[in-house]
């Protein structure tokens, strides 16, 4: 009997984009086709639209989320507490908009928003998303491999750590007002993860510029840790000797801590991580350690077996 094993870069039905994606695309394709008749393509049209060439490396597994569900039931704290946050993150101003690349560092430098852009290759990779508070997504997100900055940045010997800060912007984020969270929002990852393949910084998402409920501009994400790891609505990248505390390490240690790589067999200490409940269809599917990208990642924690990889 003739057994066929795929191999990882091959797309299954499956995995293709849904009617209702491709055609909820229309007015961003038709914004592409007036930039083509001006003269415009490559990074400038994927700056102005959010659209990029897929690529189909990262398969998901599942169905791709509908886009309002993925951009009506959010966490941002700084907006609120609640998941409606997308109604006052509407007031956040996407442009101008500059992000600062520094510590140990060989070419430390600011880059506007578009600047970046324009310089770093543009892709989509469709990654699931899995949440701490065990609800998932599946997205098809633009953006650019961290590797790609951190090697135009050029890290300097000592630099261990990736330190990574969020806007506060007390005008326009009510949640601020939350004087007990230890603003502003901060993540940090090890050298070796941020040049992880996976590891992602996210300008786009549906082939549209990324909505600010979901960390517009510019947000981190790395599919096989929790969600709360990825910084939203970036400012600031560092390189540092230090490992950082992050934001909600800092609040409850004992709850999340460093690594946050998702992990069913260990529980939150209030919930069970073994299931996930799918957003848009309620779905509970069972969670896969390292989210299901542990052929990416795994090698990463090679004797770190006694660290508490979870929190």
């Amino acid at each position: 009997m003739l057994i066929r094993i795929p191999r990882g870069w091959e797309l299954p039905e499956r995995s293709a984009t849904p009617e209702s994606l491709v055609f909820g695309r229309r007015a961003a394709l038709q914004a592409a086709t007036g930039l083509a008749a001006a003269g415009l393509a490559g990074p400038a049209m994927a700056q102005a639209t959010g659209a990029a060439p897929r690529n189909p490396r990262y398969l998901p597994g599942r169905d791709i989320t509908a886009e309002k569900d993925a951009t009506t039931y959010n966490n941002y704290y700084e907006f609120g507490t609640d998941k409606g946050v997308y109604r006052p993150a509407q007031k956040l101003p996407l442009r101008p908009w500059s992000v600062k690349v520094d510590g140990l560092v060989d070419q430390p430098r600011d880059y506007g928003i578009d600047e970046l852009l324009q310089a770093m290759p543009l892709e989509e990779r469709v990654y699931r998303l899995r949440c701490v508070e065990a609800w998932s997504m599946v997205v098809p997100w633009t953006g650019f491999p961290l590797a790609a900055l951190l090697k135009a940045a050029g890290p300097k010997p000592g630099a261990r750590y990736v330190r990574f800060e969020s806007a506060a912007l007390p005008a326009v984020m009510p949640g601020l007002r939350q004087s007990w969270y230890p603003w502003p929002y901060v993540e940090g990852c090890t050298l070796e993860e941020a040049a992880n393949e996976l590891s992602f910084l996210v300008t786009g998402a549906y082939g549209k510029p990324l909505a600010p409920q979901n960390g517009g501009p510019i947000r981190l994400h790395q599919p096989w840790k929790y969600g709360f790891k990825a910084g939203k609505s970036l400012v600031r990248i560092s390189l540092v000797a230090e490992r950082p505390t992050s934001f909600w390490e800092a609040i409850q240690p004992a709850e999340y801590g460093f690594w946050a790589n998702v992990n069913p067999e260990v529980p939150h200490p209030r919930w069970s991580q073994a299931s996930e409940r799918v957003l848009g269809t309620g779905e509970r599917i069972p969670t896969q350690l390292f989210n299901g990208y542990g052929e990416f990642v795994a090698g990463l924690y090679t004797g770190l077996q006694k660290e508490r990889l979870w929190t």
